[in-house]
């Protein structure tokens, strides 16, 4: 069990500087770095609250934390999809990224119902 919050530590790393990679490849618009830029800030803040998460004092804390990385991850997905409903990013060039957005969501939500047994 020690295990998967290191692999979540480093998948959601790697999630961050996909973000970041993504963040780099967008037009020099003013409409795309402005959407880029929410998305970089909550996209890089997933994985930074995780491990605060993995530092929390009691369950209460923790899964409160974990509900910012949900929070933070939903946040996400919603800027991602509007960088593909506002044309400034084809849909097949996010696919994979909204896809491991759309797993973490899931992870957390499974997280926060088993804490909160």
């Amino acid at each position: 069990m020690k295990e998967e919050p290191q692999d979540l530590r480093e998948r959601t790393m790697e999630f961050g500087l996909r973000v970041i990679r993504m963040f780099g490849k967008l037009p020099k618009t003013d409409e795309a770095r402005t959407l880029g830029k929410q998305v970089l800030r909550s996209g890089t803040s997933i994985g930074a609250n995780y491990r605060e998460a993995n530092r929390a004092r009691s369950k209460p804390e923790f899964v409160a934390t974990v509900g910012i990385c949900l929070r933070e991850a939903d946040e996400t997905a919603y800027w991602l999809e509007m960088l593909v409903r506002s044309g400034i990013v084809s849909d097949d060039k996010l696919q994979s990224l909204r896809a491991e957005c759309d797993e973490l969501i899931a992870i957390f939500v499974s997280i926060i119902k088993k804490a909160k047994r």
